[in-house]
């Protein structure tokens, strides 16, 4: 939320894993970083706010289940623990409830 509501394109797409999964626009599926970056190019040039309750991570191993509940909706995603120690998304559905 930080990073969209900074208008930070980059660091945005530095969440994701390089193959990750981002299931938006709603009804299609987005792979990879120059499609992900061209996704939230594009709804930043919106400047949307971006507002929600962030969950507990739910964690298994080097996986996680994260999600944020926010007005109308929630968001569900699965992150990899990399070899540094930090985690990156490799399934985002950003709207499960619609």
């Amino acid at each position: 939320m930080e990073r969209g509501n900074a208008g930070d394109l980059d660091g945005l797409v530095e969440l994701y894993e390089p193959t990750a999964l981002l299931a938006f626009p709603p009804r299609k599926v987005t792979s990879g970083h120059e499609a992900i970056r061209r996704v939230y190019a594009e709804l930043l040039a919106t400047k949307p706010k971006f507002e929600g309750d962030v969950q507990p991570a739910l964690r298994n191993g080097d996986l996680a289940l994260t999600s944020t509940r926010f007005s109308g909706g929630a968001t569900a995603e699965v992150a990899r623990r990399q070899p540094d120690g930090t985690w990156l998304w490799i399934v985002d559905q950003p709207n499960v409830i619609k």
